[in-house]
């Protein structure tokens, strides 16, 4: 079921109109009315692939949080990597994080919303860690909204399918090669059946509520507070979208929902936040203005394996002055092997970025899986674990780093480039963001370019790795 594809154009066509207001604008002044600041979870750190001008943090101590909760920023995020990390284990850092945001925000006296944000694909803890981290913050939720559209990375949520964009096409979510996740697989991608099967039952799918296209385009703001007030406390409801300006029109409803008293727990893909946090678009970086040295090499880290990734790769390692250093999967599973595979790639690295190349180290392409889950976990824990030891070892500074794969991103800027807190600057193409890092990180000052492994073209490595070469006109 919900497994052939459907051409894109022809179904947004059949579609009605869009509702005709800019909502942004009376958006940001509810939001600034409110003085409720939005928290992010971010499961891995591309989820702030849709904004700019807010922190990234990496670490949430108490009187942490209570000085972001404190300031006039609209947003802050927090990195957990929660995806890498077992069930038990995300749990338990939810109700941490939970538990401390309670009492920060008691301290700021400063009211806030969590968004739990998550994969576009439908890949992650749920329902563990939404349900931990609601426990935690003690609230009495109306209900948890569901809402996995993402337009930078081709995600749309249509007649309560979740779909993605492949060329002409949209394809189910169900029949991707995300749904075969080797720990987060799935087969459902009609949103409602998928939280059955997450919740193996506990919720049906005829329990789930749907705010529909309909709904949102026909009815606008109001008719999204009217359903959202019908919630029975403590629903699960899904939120179609297949526009930005759908988002906005649930977005205005929902904050007027808020206002009348609701609370709602969200978990979503990146293009929510954004406008929830009532912040403007802006147009993707321009070379001139990450102010990046006129010299050196660039270092690329790769540890995602998915098809699209394989492909990427591949074209950058066919450019000019591009060097590849293939890290041995195998080797890295191996005590008596992995530290010799570590100093080789690391030496290796050290010496082309010392001439200027831009170097390229990347696992294996073939797959190594386990018994279960909880064995690939470990396994991915393995590799990214010495990618970031690799990331260590070299020694020469890059021009700019960019790490693809959400859980490889995540490992090298916390562990292998120390980062406590990073501002985003925007993003370099759509879906691929670009932190700033903090002066307390190994390179201050350094571009460090958050690459999904899900997003992009073929040719995306190849552009941004052409575009922000030394030399070039603006």
């Amino acid at each position: 079921m919900d497994k052939k594809p459907i051409n894109k154009k022809n179904l947004l066509a059949s579609l009605p109109d869009e509702w005709p207001d800019d909502l942004l604008p009376q958006i940001q002044a509810q939001v600034k009315a409110s003085r409720r600041k939005v928290v992010v979870l971010d499961d891995d750190p591309t989820g702030t692939q849709t904004v700019h001008g807010v922190p990234v943090l990496t670490e949430w101590p108490v009187e942490t949080l209570r000085a972001e909760l404190a300031n006039d920023l609209p947003a802050f995020y927090l990195l957990t990597n929660s995806r890498s990390l077992p069930l038990a284990e995300a749990e338990a850092m939810n109700v941490e994080i939970g538990r401390n945001l309670v009492e920060a925000a008691r301290q700021a006296d400063r009211e806030f919303v969590v968004v739990s944000r998550s994969d576009s694909t439908l890949r992650g803890h749920f329902p563990g860690e939404v349900k931990a981290l609601a426990e935690a913050l003690g609230q009495d939720f109306d209900a948890w909204l569901i809402i996995p559209f993402f337009l930078e990375g081709g995600r749309y949520t249509i007649n309560d399918v979740h779909y993605v964009a492949e060329g002409e096409w949209l394809v189910p979510a169900g029949a991707t090669e995300f749904a075969r996740d080797a720990v987060f697989g799935y087969r459902a991608s009609n949103l409602r059946r998928w939280v059955e099967e997450k919740t193996e039952g506990r919720i049906p799918s005829e329990a789930v509520a749907s705010i529909s296209i309909e709904d949102i385009r026909r009815g606008g703001p109001k008719r999204v507070a009217g359903r959202l007030a019908g919630l029975a406390r403590g629903d699960v409801c899904v939120v179609n979208a297949a526009s930005t300006r759908d988002l906005e029109v649930f977005t205005q409803g929902l904050l007027a929902a808020e206002a009348r008293g609701q609370r709602f727990l969200y978990r979503t893909a990146a293009s929510f936040v954004r406008v929830r946090a009532g912040l403007a678009p802006r147009p993707l970086l321009a070379r001139t203005e990450l102010d990046l040295p006129e010299s050196g090499g660039v270092l690329f880290a790769v540890g995602s394996y998915v098809p699209r990734t394989t492909g990427q790769v591949t074209a950058l390692l066919a450019q000019p002055g591009v060097m590849g250093i293939e890290i041995n999967v195998e080797a890295l599973l191996a005590d008596d092997r992995r530290p010799g595979e570590i100093e080789r790639v690391a030496q290796q690295a050290d010496r082309g970025l010392r001439r200027g190349d831009d170097v390229v180290i990347f696992t294996s392409r073939q797959l190594v899986t386990g018994e279960d889950a909880e064995s690939n976990l470990s396994i991915g824990r393995r590799v990214s674990e010495s990618l970031v030891a690799i990331v260590r070892t070299i020694s020469t500074r890059p021009r700019y780093l960019l790490a693809k794969g959400g859980i490889t991103s995540s490992d090298v800027a916390t562990q292998g480039l120390g980062v406590k807190r990073a501002l985003v600057l925007g993003q370099i193409l759509p879906g691929v963001p670009v932190w700033q890092l903090g002066p307390e990180s190994r390179y201050p000052g350094l571009v460090y370019i958050v690459f999904p492994g899900n997003v992009g073209g073929s040719q995306s490595l190849v552009e941004i790795a052409t575009g922000l070469r030394p030399g070039l006109t603006p």
